[in-house]
């Protein structure tokens, strides 16, 4: 296998696995918009990153935690509407974002490559991050699990049972601001919610329990990056779109025996 194919592969299976456990509570939450709304943000934080040449990865991370915090106080304090504030928080942040890279002038970016991804670009220093983000994902989400399981099935029952929902609400949205963080280069900041969704919606079929749902995310997952690097390899196709495409293909298979057990 091809070094680069091995690291593209390497850093997709990594950021599966930060995906499924808070792609689990997106579905249950219905979440995606919101999703949606702080990976759009992360084009900002990209272009204030270069900006003030600071890492990358940083500071998409604290734009897309602000942009998460902003989203939560507007939903507790605004009367507007929520799926109001979030278009505007999503394209107001995406079209500042584009702005201001137009007026970083002789940097050059590859506006493609972040919006949809460039996985087989990663080197070892980003399969490195990735692999240990999915590693601080899955000790976080393993100290949360149950209290944020709670949550998403019945909020006020959870904080009656003694959970401070405010507290897991705000430790969820700063692990979600870091799978947009880590996804920005592996699938785009258009196309991140969509490994956030697909795979634990395929799995739901098929789970009887959360963490059945979250492991079958993560096989769904394992999956989906196999197949979709090995169909951009063989029809030259861009990576990261066709690693989402195969996740549609495998929930639109889930469907279907899904249909097929309850004849």
């Amino acid at each position: 296998m091809p070094d680069f194919l091995l690291r593209a592969l390497m850093g997709g299976l990594a950021f599966s696995v930060m995906c499924a456990p808070v792609g689990c509570v997106v579905v249950w939450r219905r979440l995606a918009y919101f999703g949606n709304a702080v990976s759009h943000a992360a084009l900002l934080g990209l272009a204030l990153g270069l900006a003030f040449e600071v890492n990358l990865m940083a500071s998409v991370f604290a734009v897309s935690v602000a942009s998460a915090l902003l989203l939560h106080r507007l939903d507790r304090s605004s009367s507007l509407s929520e799926d109001t504030a979030l278009g505007i928080i999503a394209h107001g942040a995406l079209a500042a974002g584009y702005i201001a890279l137009a007026f970083l002038g002789p940097v050059r970016v590859d506006l493609m490559a972040y919006l949809f991804g460039d996985i087989l670009a990663l080197t070892w220093f980003d399969v490195g991050l990735a692999c240990a983000g999915a590693v601080l994902t899955a000790i976080v989400m393993g100290f949360i699990w149950r209290p944020l399981v709670s949550v998403a099935v019945d909020e006020e029952v959870a904080i009656v049972e003694g959970v401070d929902a405010r507290a897991v609400r705000l430790v969820f949205m700063t692990t979600l601001a870091l799978v947009v963080a880590v996804g920005l280069q592996i699938v785009g900041a258009l196309l991140v919610v969509s490994l956030l969704i697909i795979p634990p919606a395929a799995a739901r079929s098929f789970a009887r329990s959360p963490e059945e749902m979250a492991a079958g995310a993560v096989v769904v997952g394992f999956a989906s990056v196999g197949i979709g690097l090995q169909a951009s390899r063989l029809a030259d196709v861009p990576a990261g779109p066709a690693i989402v495409v195969a996740a549609c293909g495998i929930f639109a298979a889930s469907l279907a025996m899904g249909r097929l057990r309850r004849i």
